[in-house]
């Protein structure tokens, strides 16, 4: 039994000899012998030595990161703010404002007209033409002042844009650069397309557009408009009345007496005399003015205190009094 053990294993080696010769190239190439397949070796580990114990070495601090300088940009410029519309430039090349622009600039208002426009403020002017002026009486203008001229041009200018289509909505009296509107009123209506000026003493029409933009507005008149504050009539201050003049004194002519006493009594009132009162017997004289002294007799007391009384404000009735008291003391002496 053990041999046939032996014999089998014996026939399936040279079978497994046989097949593995059978699979071989014809050239029978000799087999490379197989290089052994090296072991991995096993990672030796060295001893470790005790180390004293060393101070904890602290972290440096952490820098903060750099930042990296942002490149360098060049400011922007500004935009150029457009210059104002120059008025006196524009006037010129409108023609016919010739007058109007030597006031402007005799008077310096168009520097105040310049540095309006430059603060971004808005203005309406009302340019009279040369026409207008000549219209003036002669010496209207040569008989004003610096600061009437000045009121004068600044009466033509309005202190905001006035398009054409809002002249009826403004309220009157127009507020102008001039001092108030008490003194320098100005009334502005509309009826259709035509606007009407009323300064109180004259009437005038816009004639036309010289210049217009969001900021200025430049129109045309033909008529100067003249201010009641400078033009306008004043009232004339009363004169002193003269003093009443007396009334001269009626002359009293004696009347007629049918006796002669009588006759020569009234021509003695009529004419008194010192002379002719001379010879009677002297009496007390009447105290009728303070002015007549004891020694004057009384028919000369009587015609000085009758002078005196002519000086009075009723000296008529004064003095015909005196005068019939005179011719009364007379006849009883």
């Amino acid at each position: 039994m053990m041999k046939q053990v032996i014999i089998l294993s014996f026939f399936i080696v040279f079978l497994f000899h046989s097949s593995s010769t059978l699979a071989q190239s014809p050239a029978h190439s000799p087999t490379q012998p197989q290089k052994p397949i090296p072991k991995a070796q096993s990672p030796t580990t060295k001893p470790v030595l005790a180390q004293p114990p060393s101070q904890a070495v602290l972290p440096a601090p952490s820098q903060a990161p750099t930042q990296k300088p942002l490149p360098h940009t060049p400011p922007r410029k500004p935009t150029p703010k457009p210059a104002p519309p120059n008025v006196t430039e524009i006037l010129d090349k409108a023609g016919g404002f010739s007058v109007f622009v030597r006031l402007l600039k005799n008077t310096q208002v168009v520097n105040q007209i310049e540095n309006q426009l430059n603060t971004s403020n808005s203005l309406t002017i009302l340019a009279p033409t040369n026409g207008g002026f000549s219209s003036l009486k002669a010496g209207a203008l040569n008989g004003l002042t610096p600061e009437q001229k000045v009121q004068l041009l600044q009466y033509h200018i309005l202190p905001s844009y006035v398009p054409l289509q809002n002249f009826e909505t403004l309220t009157n009296p127009v507020r102008t650069q001039a001092s108030n509107t008490e003194d320098y009123p100005m009334n502005i209506t509309t009826e259709g397309n035509f606007v009407n000026i009323s300064t109180g003493i004259v009437n005038a029409t816009l004639s036309g557009t010289v210049y217009s933009d969001n900021q200025l507005a430049i129109y045309r008149v033909d008529t100067v408009l003249l201010p009641l504050g400078i033009f306008g009539s004043k009232a004339p201050t009363p004169s002193p009345t003269p003093a009443p003049t007396p009334a001269p004194l009626a002359h009293l002519k004696p009347k007629k007496s049918s006796t002669p006493t009588s006759t020569s009594s009234s021509s003695s009132a009529a004419l008194p005399s010192n002379s002719s009162l001379a010879p009677k017997a002297p009496k007390k004289p009447l105290n009728l003015s303070s002015t007549t002294s004891s020694s004057i007799s009384p028919v000369a007391a009587l015609d000085e205190s009758g002078v005196v009384a002519l000086t009075s404000s009723n000296g008529v009735v004064i003095g015909l009094v005196v005068t019939g008291v005179a011719a009364v003391m007379s006849i009883l002496g």
